[in-house]
């Protein structure tokens, strides 16, 4: 990676500034795309605006800037989007500045011509950087570092711009975008921050047993995004066919997706059994309220899935005196803390979490009768 400091001025930055929404964003006589498809929408709101011009004005410094030179000359925008923005902004009269001169109660709008022309001599640290698409990637780590930092989708469309990602996010990228319909009673996240589209695409790179960044890298240049929302609508109708009551607690937030990859091509009950299911776990004493893993013991049968209520330390100090600290399976002879409570009846056979089915064994012996 090749890192050369410039310093540029604003005046040469807002040279050939045209934004044209969508369709892109440049500046600096049309060489520099301000706006590349992988960047955060534009989040400063106008008190920060304002005081960056007001810092700008005053001549303090501000944070430096990045930008990834590309292989036709022109240059990409890594870091700064949204100070390069303010400031093209307010060069294109798109706001106002009131600024402080000093007297206690004086104030006047920052707008005369001597003041843009202050402002228009300004010099930018601008870092400019070559180098390969994982050493770019490297380093759009190291600078989000500090600050508001990018999430890691950010970081992979950073990377992987193209044709595929501009229609990725057209499902998947904004509020109100088709994604948020189906999903949004199962997905956690920040939609406007990539991680649904994260959430998409971990979920089939899962199921096609590749990364993220293979998967992103393969389809980089195609138009066509729908493999992925075909995909990811599949998921959910599979859902909703199975559970027909919606429990926000114990739903929101799973990895639907893992589970159809898992499960989806198994035979089960009809909803209404499963519904029977769950709300007969939910009333069982022997499991703890939090049951977001009831879900997945459903469609897997395994009791790791469940969070079962825990044996009390009566219940434990009542069956280790019981057995004289002697670990029923292996038969010697362990101090409490070396050892751990265990049902004599399991759960699904109706053993209860209580002192008479409760059973010392050491950590090595008990661990053995959890794996099998």
């Amino acid at each position: 990676m090749k890192i050369e400091l410039k310093q540029i001025k604003i005046r040469e930055l807002f040279e050939g500034f045209e934004d044209s929404a969508e369709n892109g964003v440049v500046g600096y006589k049309g060489l520099l795309n301000i706006r590349p498809k992988f960047q955060r929408e534009f989040i400063y709101d106008e008190n920060q605006k304002a005081e960056l011009i007001r810092s700008i004005y005053s001549g303090f410094p501000i944070n430096v800037m990045y930008w990834s030179l590309c292989d036709d000359g022109h240059y990409e925008l890594l870091d700064g989007q949204q100070r390069t923005m303010s400031i093209c902004e307010y060069c294109n009269n798109g706001f106002s500045v009131i600024f402080d001169k000093g007297t206690k109660n004086t104030k006047r709008m920052c707008n005369l011509k001597e003041d843009k022309e202050k402002i228009l001599d300004y010099d930018l640290q601008v870092y400019v950087c070559t180098g390969t698409d994982s050493e770019k990637l490297e380093w759009f780590k190291i600078i989000n570092i500090a600050g508001e930092k990018l999430t890691p989708q950010e970081l992979r469309n950073a990377i992987y711009a193209g044709e595929w990602t501009t229609e990725a996010k057209k499902y998947f990228s904004k509020t109100g975008c088709p994604a948020t319909e189906m999903g949004n009673k199962y997905l956690s996240g920040k939609v406007n921050r990539q991680e649904w589209l994260e959430t998409a695409l971990k979920w089939i790179c899962d199921r096609d047993k590749c990364t993220i960044e293979d998967y992103m890298s393969s389809y980089q240049h195609s138009t066509d995004a729908s493999k992925l929302w075909d995909y990811y609508q599949s998921v959910f109708a599979w859902v909703e066919a199975l559970f027909t009551n919606y429990r926000v607690k114990l739903m929101k937030g799973l990895d639907w997706g893992i589970m159809y990859n898992k499960y989806a091509k198994n035979k089960y009950d009809s909803p209404e059994m499963l519904e029977k299911r769950i709300q007969a776990l939910l009333k069982d004493e022997d499991l703890e309220k939090n049951q977001k893993g009831i879900y997945e013991y459903l469609l897997s049968g395994d009791e790791k899935y469940l969070n079962f209520r825990a044996f009390s330390d009566s219940m434990k100090q009542y069956a280790y005196e019981k057995q004289k600290g002697i670990c029923v399976k292996c038969k010697k002879h362990f101090k409490i803390e070396e050892m751990e409570a265990d049902h004599i009846t399991p759960w699904s056979q109706g053993g209860k979490t209580n002192a008479e089915n409760c059973q010392m064994l050491c950590r090595e012996c008990n661990r053995r009768k959890s794996d099998k």
